[in-house]
């Protein structure tokens, strides 16, 4: 008996991604599957979508859209994604700018009915070839995230038994997790906004006794930023994507390394100061030191952003 996979999509007035993400999805190999779509954007956008994927796709998977009540971030939609998808077994949390492969699925879901992980993660990569992530490690002492394998080539097989035991959180851009891991672990934590959650999730879970695998053959296209301005190049990022990557860092650090936060800040303060100056991005560097700030003070959930 295969396991029934809900896709969990959460938008933001970015129908085109959608529509080429949806696109890929209908070639999937694996075909017991539904979509949910959270649009946290426009009505408008809303009513687009709906009228899009009004009907299922070629090999009957149905496509639901629902309308976010307010935009309270990316977790709120994905939560509200698993709550209007009851009967699924496990839930494939996709970015909307992702393009996954033909075979994607199928082994992710493979990987998760061995049985002894409770969420799978897989290659990321950007329309380069090069590699975003094969899954991350959160490193403590720094408040900041390591992505295994960025930056080589996506015809490098990478190694799954390394990755799995390196590896503390997985991807958000693409990430399946059980049903025993959303109900040991609780609903995706709603107090970031945007970024990080995953982390969060992946730790929250690991102090739950829950395990993290990798799926081999498991590859999926991410464009990155088109809806949030998280630009690959420090000055060009908008003051959101800054603010909130940097806040959000911090916070992962004062819930689950509280001791650590004296030097781990400090750290942060440093490599952000390396990353943004040394290239001449002051005005990005003034958005990251807000949100180390806010991060410190423990300020949560949405931001309020002067223009």
């Amino acid at each position: 008996m295969s396991s029934h996979v809900a896709i969990a999509i959460v938008g933001y007035n970015n129908t085109a991604d959608i529509d080429s993400c949806i696109g890929a999805i209908a070639q999937s190999t694996y075909p017991d599957f539904e979509v949910v779509i959270c649009e946290n954007g426009s009505e408008r956008t809303y009513q687009t979508l709906r009228d899009t994927f009004s009907a299922p796709l070629a090999g009957g998977q149905p496509v639901k859209v629902i309308k976010s009540p307010a935009n309270k971030g990316y977790a709120s939609g994905i939560n509200q994604c698993i709550a209007a998808s009851p009967s699924a077994d496990a839930w494939w949390i996709l970015n909307p700018d992702t393009e996954p492969t033909p075979a994607a699925l199928a082994a992710l879901v493979r990987r998760l009915e061995q049985g002894d992980v409770q969420a799978v993660g897989n290659t990321v990569y950007f329309p380069n070839g090069r590699v975003q992530s094969h899954g991350g490690a959160w490193r403590s002492w720094l408040a900041r995230a390591v992505s295994i394998g960025s930056g080589s080539a996506l015809e490098t097989l990478p190694d799954a038994a390394a990755i799995e035991q390196a590896q503390t959180y997985l991807s958000g851009a693409s990430m399946l997790v059980s049903r025993e891991f959303v109900q040991r672990t609780g609903s995706m934590s709603e107090e970031f906004f945007l970024y990080c959650e995953e982390i969060d999730w992946c730790l929250t879970a690991a102090r739950k006794g829950l395990k993290l695998g990798f799926a081999p053959g498991a590859t999926v296209l991410h464009k990155q930023g088109t809806s949030t301005g998280r630009s690959m190049s420090p000055g060009a990022r908008s003051r959101l994507s800054v603010y909130l990557d940097e806040r959000n860092k911090i916070l992962i650090t004062r819930d689950h390394f509280p001791f650590r936060l004296p030097i781990a800040g400090a750290a942060a303060l440093l490599l952000l100061a390396l990353r943004y100056l040394r290239k001449g991005a002051v005005r990005q560097f003034t958005y990251a030191l807000s949100g180390w700030f806010s991060g410190l003070l423990g300020r949560r959930g949405i931001p309020r952003l002067k223009s």
